[in-house]
């Protein structure tokens, strides 16, 4: 009778000690959030990925249907993208107060990143990884504050000097962050 209790117990805690949630194997939780790109016709355009890593964060984008060549590219400091315009995401995120362009002596906004290239095919498949800004939120440079950020991308490409948005044309995509 002493040995079936025993044997009894043990299933009883073989079964229990069953783990239900699953870890990474490196034990990291990365923070990751997708957004749609929408052009100013509401054409969706493709996705940008943002996800925090140890160095920043990375920004993996595909897209397609843009107009060749380079592209400026910018956080704005708001999370809406209403057409035509995509006026309504505010200037860029600049938690600092510098000026714009990677170039200026007085810049660069933590929202600046570099230009993009838009195949003669008009696709775009790229991956950045900026340390200025975090998925954090709480953090004065966070994209996720009270009302989110924009990624918005322009229709020229970003000269790096001049402010406040570095001569890059007007706003022709946009991919609100929340």
């Amino acid at each position: 009778m002493r040995k079936w209790i025993i044997a009894s117990v043990l299933i009883l805690l073989s079964g229990c000690s069953q783990q239900t949630t699953l870890l990474p194997v490196s034990g990291e939780i990365e923070n990751s959030l997708a957004t749609t790109i929408v052009s100013s016709t509401g054409k969706t355009l493709g996705s940008a990925e943002l996800t925090e890593t140890d160095t920043g964060v990375r920004i993996r984008l595909l897209l397609k249907g843009l107009e060749p060549g380079d592209k400026a590219i910018h956080f704005h400091e708001v999370g809406k993208c209403e057409q035509p315009d995509f006026k309504s995401s505010g200037s860029h995120v600049n938690p600092t107060k510098k000026q714009h362009g990677f170039d200026n002596p007085k810049g660069y906004h933590a929202g600046d990143l570099p230009n993009l290239k838009v195949s003669k095919e008009g696709e775009v498949d790229l991956e950045i990884t900026t340390p200025m800004v975090t998925l954090e939120k709480g953090k004065s440079n966070s994209l996720l504050d009270e009302d989110g950020s924009a990624l918005v991308i322009h229709e020229k490409a970003d000269d790096y000097v001049t402010d406040p948005a570095g001569n890059s044309g007007d706003r022709i995509a946009c991919g609100v962050i929340q």
